[in-house]
């Protein structure tokens, strides 16, 4: 039977994914200040507000990006224990932290990473 993926490997392991995730994960820890700067607004002149809402926008796209890449891989390729998987599914939920830390701490330091670089060209 022939199986048929909307999405590559390539796309979720291979150098360039790991440098686009990555980046989307530093885009969304950076979300934090600009999300705190807008829900209290009583101290931010307004020459500053389109700034900040832009920095917004700028992190909520790469904490889309990161969950999006993040919950892929976990489903598809992690291979540790169980509990370990429904742990870091409940902590990719709390968005925009819970993407990042695990592109971080997971998805950088994965074996899929050694593997795919390690094969020849033609079984790439």
């Amino acid at each position: 039977m022939l199986k048929y993926e909307y999405i590559n490997k390539e796309w979720i392991v291979s150098s360039t994914a790991r440098r686009v995730y990555r980046s989307a994960a530093v885009l969304s820890f950076i979300v934090f200040l600009p999300v705190a700067a807008v829900l209290f607004p009583a101290e931010i002149p307004p020459s500053i507000r389109p700034i900040l809402r832009s920095l917004v926008l700028i992190g909520v796209l790469g904490t889309a990006t990161t969950a999006i890449g993040m919950e892929y891989f976990l489903l598809r390729f992690d291979n540790s224990h169980a509990l370990k998987q429904l742990f870091w599914f409940c902590a990719i939920i709390v968005a925009p932290i819970g993407p990042a830390l695990y592109c971080f701490l997971v998805y950088s330091r994965s074996p899929e990473f050694k593997d795919a670089h390690d094969a020849p060209e033609a079984l790439r």
